[in-house]
């Protein structure tokens, strides 16, 4: 028997979009709209998290629109982003295509938090660079196409709250109201300009990203500004007050930020009180931090100016190896092509080719357009499409280095 659409209760008219989105908040519900999915041929979709507000983010609300109708999934109401196991199967599907704007953040929770892999995917903010717009919001892209625009009060709005107010509600769905016919008018410049193959290459490159887990990077203070001004004992204090500070963050769930300020944190290690008082002066020290945080942080100033510092690590090295004058000549080269280049397709020059992958042919050098290939940060339509022209830049380079010589 052939299953509709699931019908729930639906807030208030979504103004930006005509169309009223519907919550779905239990695992029938959702099991229901996953199958109505699968038969689709395209769908839009985003997502909302609580990194500003949680210091162990999540997904909060997954917003998925048809030709028809706007969804707004609560993995909350749901019992965690995990229970959005049923959404596997359609985000992994080939014949249903998910448009994203923006996709990374979106692939990157998602993946994280409910192990979804992807296929068929577009991408409109990566469409618009593609074709050189300038501006790349979707705000703009959808004031651009369709003279609509979109709502803006909820972005620093708390997702993980509930209930969710009309206003979220309505900020969530025009996120994606818009998106499938904003990919179909971007598709279709992207084909008349000959970069649609471009695209579907960077497509299927977000959808193979893995992200591995990041560390708590333990030298983090470092990079506050300021922080290498400090004396010996200033530093062992903001480094004390850093562990401290992420650790009350770990404990309460919120962001580092929020618990005190990086101005705050080094403010304390300039001064290096060492009673209430002499705390409760220095400026973003509340009421609240003192009576909830006071005693930590004046044992931490303690232990910071009695241990010191030591000598201050050196940053980690980039990686990168000295560029030798004929490499230095080389990428000087490639970079004045690149300019000239990327103002005739009229995109930007870090889309048309970043820096890094620049340097890297610099190194190679290469002779013929197949010794490309054998540069891995080099784009794949990059190097069919301009590896001719690459190869002779460098060729006129060596030329000159002769003539010269």
């Amino acid at each position: 028997m052939k299953r509709e659409m699931p019908r729930q209760r639906e807030p208030q008219k979504e103004k930006a979009t005509g169309r009223r989105p519907v919550r779905i908040e239990t695992a029938a519900e959702l099991a229901n709209l996953a199958e109505a999915l699968l038969r689709e041929k395209v769908i839009a979709v985003d997502t909302e998290a609580d990194s500003f507000y949680h210091y162990f983010d999540k997904v909060c609300l997954v917003q998925i629109a048809t030709r028809r109708k706007i969804f707004l999934i609560d993995p909350l109401a749901l019992g965690g982003p995990a229970e959005l196991a049923p959404l596997g199967p359609v985000m992994a599907s080939s014949e249903v295509r998910k448009v994203f704007h923006a996709a990374e953040y979106d692939l990157f929770v998602l993946k994280r938090d409910c192990g979804f892999t992807f296929a068929n995917l577009f991408d409109t903010m990566v469409s618009a660079q593609l074709l050189g717009y300038p501006a790349l919001g979707l705000g703009a892209l959808i004031e651009r196409h369709f003279g609509v625009t979109l709502p803006k009060d909820q972005q620093r709005s708390d997702w993980s709250q509930r209930p969710l107010s009309a206003s979220q509600e309505s900020y969530a769905a025009a996120d994606v109201a818009f998106l499938i016919r904003l990919a179909e008018k971007l598709e279709k410049e992207l084909r008349e300009a000959g970069r649609l193959e471009w695209a579907d290459e960077e497509f299927r490159t977000l959808t193979e990203r893995a992200w591995p887990e990041r560390p708590f990077d333990e030298l983090g203070y470092l990079r506050i500004k300021g922080a290498r001004n400090l004396d010996d004992a200033g530093l062992g204090v903001l480094r004390e007050l850093y562990l401290v500070r992420d650790a009350r963050a770990r404990q309460v769930d919120r962001p580092p930020f929020k618990v005190l300020g990086n101005r705050t944190l080094l403010e304390i290690a300039e001064a290096r009180p060492t009673t209430a008082e002499e705390l409760a002066s220095i400026r973003g020290v509340s009421e609240l931090v003192r009576r909830r945080m006071g005693r930590e942080i004046l044992r931490a100033v303690a232990r910071g100016s009695r241990k010191g510092h030591g000598p201050v690590p050196r940053p980690a090295g980039n990686g990168k190896r000295r560029m030798d004058r004929r490499t230095e000549r080389r990428l000087t080269a490639l970079k004045r092509w690149r300019a000239a280049r990327a103002r005739e397709l009229a995109l930007d020059a870090g889309v048309f080719c970043p820096n890094a992958c620049l340097e890297a042919i610099a190194w190679k050098n290469p002779r013929r357009p197949q010794d490309l290939k054998e540069v891995p940060e080099l784009k794949g339509w990059f190097a069919r499409e301009f590896g001719d022209e690459v190869v002779e830049v460098l060729a006129r380079t060596r030329r000159g280095e002769r003539e010269t010589s």
